[in-house]
């Protein structure tokens, strides 16, 4: 079924817009960096599994003088995970996400809500005028993305895809390389993400105690279609179309970032999906998939994976010239044979570069961009929606990059 179905543009803008003017529309004047010795006041949206990984990061970090921070307020609909929220950073609690950005001093949130929520959350908070780090996928469906980044154009607000694998220097040493043609010219790249389980990759444990008393159903929703209560759904939403899509918006997201860090940041032109349930049949999205993406500089990535077989591909970028491995702790540069009289092997390490998430709290300070900031996060959601639009559909889909649109 064509996203359009499930939640239209106009719908999704009318959304945001209503839930802007119950947080207050941001200030026109620009953002100020934070002064050296003021404290950074950070909120957590969303409480399972990633997002207490999150919290208890930033309450470790926070436990240095030096590092001038607090986690000062967590969100969350199921009430156990509200609690355990609360026992581990003190913070204020919610159950409202928009009662949160309400807090006159609150600077930043991280977001770790199930994909569907990304973008309304995200818009929500930088019209609160708050910074944001919103975990991997950027949005659910590309049109989010497209508003995600022009409401991060307009309101100058910090945000950063958590993407981690962004912040490792040899995604950075690579798109050196290939900026001073180090390869001559690049022709494809392959990626992928694969892992292996008897059970099946998403099959979470499922919280017994769960019910429609202390789990907020309704708000899990969302703008995603009406069902019934059903706690497969809430522990387990990667399995389902309705909240995710799978194995691209969770593992492809992560691989394309970082390719993106390393190649012509560009849209796609074209873009293809495929595979299937081959193995585990308890689940709406792919086991196995493969996405195909054509960019105008007349370069194509292959992206390939499956939750059935651990056994994958490398990160490999290859030009006419020379071949770019992401080996070991950094780069290296293989010419190909034709070349080997020209061009020398380079093994390139890294260097030290900020983890993603100091990245992001550094920028909250200084106002800089971050390694993987919403214009960037945006070029890769359109590649890896319309992977999932393609699989879904059974047809390839043409993206006008000028435009910023579907070619009809």
């Amino acid at each position: 079924m064509a996203q359009d179905k499930r939640i239209t543009r106009r719908d999704f803008l009318k959304q945001s817009a209503l839930a802007a003017a119950a947080v207050g529309m941001y200030s026109m004047a620009p953002p100020s960096a934070l002064g050296a010795n003021e404290r950074m006041n950070l909120g957590v949206i969303g409480c399972g599994g990633r997002g207490t990984g999150l919290l208890q990061d930033l309450v470790e970090r926070s436990q240095n003088p030096d590092a001038k921070m607090a986690v000062i307020a967590v969100c969350d609909i199921y009430e156990p995970r509200k609690q355990h929220a609360k026992e581990i950073s003190g913070g204020q609690l919610f159950h409202e996400y928009t009662e949160m950005l309400a807090l006159d001093d609150l600077d930043a949130v991280v977001i770790a809500s199930p994909d569907h929520w990304h973008a309304r959350m995200s818009i929500d908070a930088m019209n609160a005028g708050k910074d944001v780090y919103c975990e991997k996928p950027m949005t659910l469906y590309w049109q989010e993305a497209k508003e995600v980044a022009q409401v991060q154009a307009t309101t100058g607000r910090v945000m950063q895809v958590g993407a981690q694998s962004c912040s490792e220097d040899r995604a950075w040493k690579a798109r050196e390389v290939i900026s001073k043609g180090g390869l001559g010219k690049v022709l494809w790249t392959s990626g992928g993400y694969c892992r292996n389980s008897r059970d099946g990759e998403w099959n979470w444990w499922i919280d017994p105690q769960a019910n429609p008393q202390n789990l907020d159903w309704k708000r899990f929703l969302g703008s995603a279609p009406e069902r019934p209560f059903d706690v497969e759904r809430f522990f387990r939403f990667r399995k389902y179309w309705d909240y995710s899509g799978g194995i691209a918006t969770d593992l492809f997201y992560h691989t394309l970032a970082h390719l993106e860090i390393a190649l012509t940041p560009e849209f796609p032109k074209r873009v293809s999906g495929a595979g299937g349930i081959f193995a585990f049949h308890d689940r709406e999205v792919p086991d196995t998939f493969h996405t195909l993406i054509d960019y105008p500089t007349d370069h194509s990535v292959v992206l390939t994976s499956s939750m059935a077989n651990r056994q994958g591909v490398d990160d490999v970028i290859r030009g006419h010239e020379a071949t770019l491995y992401f080996s070991g702790p950094g780069v290296v540069v293989e010419p190909e044979e034709e070349y080997k009289n020209e061009r020398q092997r380079l093994e390139i390490p890294q260097e030290p570069r900020a983890d993603h998430m100091p990245n992001f709290l550094e920028c909250v300070r200084s106002r800089k961009q971050p390694h993987l900031d919403a214009q960037a996060g945006y070029r890769v959601m359109v590649a890896i929606a319309l992977g999932v639009m393609s699989y879904r559909e059974g047809k390839v889909f043409h993206f006008d990059p000028e435009k910023e649109e579907l070619v009809a």
